[in-house]
Order: C-alpha cells, then structure tokens, then sequence
C-alpha cells in the first residue's frame, strides 16, 4: 500500500497493492495492521455505497458535524468521479481550500478524508459506483452540507456543466453560512 500526503493535513490518497495474473487481479481495499503500520489509526464501523446513473452527477458537499463526524475512506468501484476534500476546520491555515483527485475502477485509488472536512464527488461517466467506510455511523441530526459551487471555495469541478443534484444539495448554504462546529487543532 502507497499513502500519498496532500497539502490538506490528514487527506491521503491511498493506493492499494494489486495483484494481476491471467485471471484478473486481487487487492486488499483495507487492510487495520497495515494502515497501523502507515500511522493510519481507524476503526470502521460503517460500509456505504451509492450509484449514479448519469454523468455529471454532483454528490456533496457533505459532512457530520461534532460529536458525530466521519472520517471517510472513499473509493470508486464502477465508472469514475471526481472526488473532493474541501477543509472547513475553523483556524485552519488550508481553511476552505480543497483537494481533488479522480478515483476510478481502472486507477483502483481511495481517498481517505478526516473529521473536519467535507466531501464530495462529482461521476465522469454513467453507471457508476462508490463504496466508502465511516468511523462513524450515520446521524442524520448532525448531517450537513454546503453547496458545491461556494466561489469562496472555488472548486474546479472538471465538467463546465450544470450537475444533476439532489433537492437537498440545491438548498446546501455557502460556507460562511453553514453549521459548522470544527475547529482546527481539537
């Protein structure tokens, strides 16, 4: 397993070992002793997958606020997208800056995303699946968002298109307006 460090503290990508022959392949999506062993101390208790059927499909930008937020390990089974971690842990020298990476069958990467950030994910092509794990079981007292194009965030999603959203993503507030109970450092 290769864990790659990005300029958001605590967002790594991850790139599982994998094993081809004849057959196919084989790899180990999560595996504690070696997360352990790459300083990576998580327990999972939750599995979540969803699909999309269209391209251009918008997930996000979601987070749990404190005392029920989520770690999650993020990765996409069918299809692609285009996965982002947006840091909004007040105090924080990244502060609303945010990281984007495509994840996709064929590259097989995950991207793990701590408590204080929110994530989202927009699909690169149609049918697609996304699997992650939580550290924390879903609350749906303390499920939040904010909306996927803020301008102070900026994201660069990589279509120039309107995105198919949920009723609940087109009312997601901007930053400056969103419940938001991080704070960098606790």
């Amino acid at each position: 397993m290769n864990v790659i460090e990005t300029f958001l503290q605590g967002v790594k990508v991850i790139e599982p070992r994998v094993f081809g022959d004849h057959r196919g392949w084989f790899m180990e999506i999560y595996s504690e002793a070696m997360f352990e062993e790459a300083g990576i101390h998580l327990k999972f208790v939750q599995d979540n997958q969803s699909f999309s059927a269209y391209k251009g499909t918008l997930r996000g930008l979601h987070y749990q606020l404190n005392p029920k937020a989520q770690t999650k390990l993020v990765r996409c089974t069918k299809g692609s997208i285009f996965d982002v971690a947006v840091d909004i842990r007040k105090g924080s020298p990244t502060f609303g800056q945010w990281y984007g990476i495509e994840l996709s069958a064929e590259n097989k990467k995950q991207l793990l995303i701590p408590k204080g950030f929110a994530h989202g994910f927009m699909t690169l092509t149609e049918d697609v699946e996304v699997q992650y794990k939580v550290d924390n079981l879903y609350a749906p007292e303390c499920d939040r968002g904010i909306t996927w194009n803020d301008p102070s965030i900026g994201i660069e999603w990589p279509m120039d298109i309107t995105p198919i959203l949920s009723a609940k993503d087109e009312k997601a507030p901007i930053l400056a307006d969103a419940d938001n109970n991080f704070i960098f450092g606790e």
